[in-house]
């Protein structure tokens, strides 16, 4: 009896998600925002809570997580983050800086503590790479010459998610500042291990793992993953991460076929991801957080226009380019909602998981409404402030011309 009502609960889930999904795909938006309003309807306090397959979900969505993460990795080569480092690393230091702050200053204003501080640091600092990358191909905008610029600032937010998730699972397991450590030196020595064999012996690596046979391909692939990412869990580095270096060491063909063949696998997992994350918010408990969140977001959304304009210009890019850079990056999305979940999994601060779902669902329905209109915006702001030239004196014609005496 509890296996059939475990199938019914969750083929209920599954059907339900990709009934959201073809709806937002029918308005070009994304879905993440219902996602999440699914998981807060079917969780504590929601309309029909769900009970037999809740543990099931939740395994669903640490797959979720992983996946997500090594999608991430095949996007990039390991030339590819290291160029990226040496060459636009100040647009990333910008953009920690002016996007993190507000987050963590937040936190503690409102008593939250240093730890939760750095959570939400993390909630604010992130752009949603998927939905970023939907818009600007919704836009026709790919082949514009700040969208480089756009992907760098991705590209580095995603190599610093290599060293930030470390820390932040140190932090919310309660480690000491010498166990923290620890961690960190273990995160950053794998990473750098893992960029220079991929430099090095990609092509290897690659060759190890590559199969004609897409069924292989997948399995190997898969459990390649998972199993590195239960090792990196049990070193408390963070499964994630671990994912994500899977998905750089890996490149070429190999890559491109182990993409094709996971992305339905991530879609879905993903999606049971942020189910998951919503059915362990009480809606009750969103309202009394709705101003602070919302506060935040106008305030993230003009620091991340900030952030595209200043590294737009710093590439050369015209002003209007400058403006949509600016724009396109607002979005957050998936990664905010996977770093507030090690917080709501460890109960650092009740109220911090209402806050980053109300925070995620303003800004993932903003993003793509200020890469549409930021730029037109800015330029008709832009005109309405320029003096007006005086109008040139009409010049006499000869009739009324003087006549000299």
């Amino acid at each position: 009896m509890h296996s059939a009502v475990l199938l019914i609960e969750f083929g209920s889930i599954i059907l339900g998600l990709g009934l959201l999904g073809r709806f937002a795909a029918r308005f070009r938006l994304s879905p993440i925002p219902l996602y999440l309003l699914a998981g807060l309807a079917f969780g504590e306090g929601g309309l029909l809570p769900l009970g037999a397959s809740e543990e099931f979900v939740a395994t669903g969505a640490e797959i979720g997580v992983i996946l997500l993460l090594l999608m991430l990795g095949l996007e990039y080569t390991a030339s590819d983050l290291v160029s990226n480092l040496k060459t636009h690393y100040p647009s990333g230091l910008v953009d920690c800086a002016l996007n993190a702050l507000p987050g963590a200053a937040l936190a503690l204003l409102l008593g939250w503590g240093p730890v939760a501080a750095v959570v939400l640091a993390g909630v604010t600092w992130i752009s949603s790479s998927g939905v970023i990358a939907k818009v600007l191909g919704d836009l026709g905008r790919v082949g514009n010459r700040e969208t480089p610029v756009i992907l760098s600032v991705l590209v580095l937010e995603d190599l610093a998610m290599a060293v930030y998730l470390p820390i932040v699972t140190a932090l919310v397991a309660g480690a000491g500042l010498m166990a923290g450590s620890v961690t960190l030196a273990i995160a950053l020595g794998a990473a750098g291990l893992v960029l220079f064999l991929a430099v090095r012996y990609g092509r290897l690596i690659s060759r190890f793992v590559s199969s004609d046979d897409p069924e292989k391909l997948l399995l190997v692939v898969l459990g390649l993953t998972i199993l590195v990412a239960g090792v990196a869990q049990q070193l408390q580095v963070s499964a994630a991460v671990g994912a994500f270096l899977v998905g750089i060491a890996l490149s070429g063909e190999v890559a491109e076929g182990a993409h094709t063949l996971l992305s339905p696998l991530r879609d879905l997992f993903a999606a049971v991801f942020f189910v998951f994350f919503g059915l362990h918010t009480d809606p009750s408990s969103i309202p009394p957080v709705l101003l602070p969140a919302l506060g935040l977001a106008v305030l993230t959304a003009l620091t991340k226009i900030a952030t595209g304009y200043w590294a737009a210009r710093r590439a050369g890019i015209s002003v209007r380019g400058r403006w949509r850079a600016g724009g396109a990056l607002v979005a957050r999305g998936e990664f905010s909602i996977v770093i507030a979940g090690l917080a709501v999994s460890a109960g650092i601060e009740p109220s911090l998981g209402p806050l980053a779902t109300a925070y995620v669902l303003i800004l993932v329905v903003l993003g793509p409404l200020t890469a549409r209109y930021t730029e037109p915006v800015a330029t008709w702001w832009g005109r309405r402030r320029e003096p007006r030239r005086p109008e040139p004196a009409p010049q006499a014609t000869e009739a009324e011309a003087p006549v000299a005496d």
